[in-house]
C-alpha cells in the first residue's frame, strides 16, 4: 500500500510540474500575430508538454497541455478561449502520449506531433468558428497554428531523442548492479 501511495504522490508532482512548465512556456515566450482575427498567438508551451506526453504518457500530457494552456488563457485575458483550450490541447497531449507510449520510435513521435498539429488546427478553427460566428476568418490561424507546432517538434524531437537514449543507458546501467 504504502508504494502506490507513493506512486500517487509522484505522478500529482509530475503532473504539477508539467502543468506549471507548459503555463510559463506559454506566459513569458509568446509573440502575438497581426494576421488572425484575435491577433493570433505563437508560444513555446507546446514544447513542454510534448516532452511530458513522449516522456510519460497520455494522462499526464492531457493535464499537463490542456490545464496548463487553459490557466493561460485565464491569467492572459483570453477567457472565452480557456475551455476550447482546455479540451483541444488536453486532447493533443492525450493523442501524443498515446502514440508514443504504443511505439518509442522516432517515426512514432513524429506522427505522434503531426497528430498533434492536425487537431490544434480543426480545434481552433472550430472553436473560433463558434467564438466569431464566421466560418472563414478562422483560416486567417491556420498558418500560426502550424508554425507553432512545427517549431516546437523542431525543438522536441531532438531532446526527446537525447533523454529516451540516456534514460535507457540508465536503466540499464541500475540493472547491472
Amino acid at each position: 500500500m504504502e508504494q502506490q501511495s507513493f506512486s500517487q504522490v509522484k505522478q500529482l508532482v509530475y503532473a504539477a510540474l508539467g502543468i506549471a512548465l507548459v503555463f510559463t512556456c506559454t506566459v513569458f515566450v509568446n509573440i502575438r500575430l497581426p494576421i488572425a482575427a484575435n491577433g493570433g498567438l505563437i508560444h513555446l508551451g507546446n514544447v513542454p508538454l510534448f516532452i511530458i506526453a513522449i516522456l510519460y504518457g497520455r494522462r499526464l500530457g492531457a493535464l499537463a497541455g490542456g490545464i496548463g494552456m487553459a490557466l493561460f488563457d485565464l491569467v492572459g485575458g483570453w477567457f472565452l478561449w480557456a475551455p476550447f483550450t482546455l479540451v483541444i490541447v488536453g486532447l493533443m497531449g492525450y493523442t501524443v502520449g498515446a502514440i508514443s507510449e504504443k511505439n518509442q520510435t522516432l517515426v512514432s513521435y513524429v506522427l505522434a506531433l503531426m497528430a498533434a498539429c492536425l487537431i490544434k488546427v480543426i480545434g481552433y478553427y472550430g472553436a473560433e468558428g463558434i467564438i466569431y460566428g464566421n466560418w472563414l476568418v478562422p483560416m486567417t490561424s491556420i498558418p500560426g497554428n502550424i508554425v507553432q507546432v512545427g517549431v516546437a517538434s523542431i525543438i522536441v524531437l531532438p531532446i526527446v531523442v537525447k533523454l529516451k537514449k540516456h534514460a535507457t543507458a540508465f536503466s540499464l546501467a541500475r540493472g547491472r548492479k
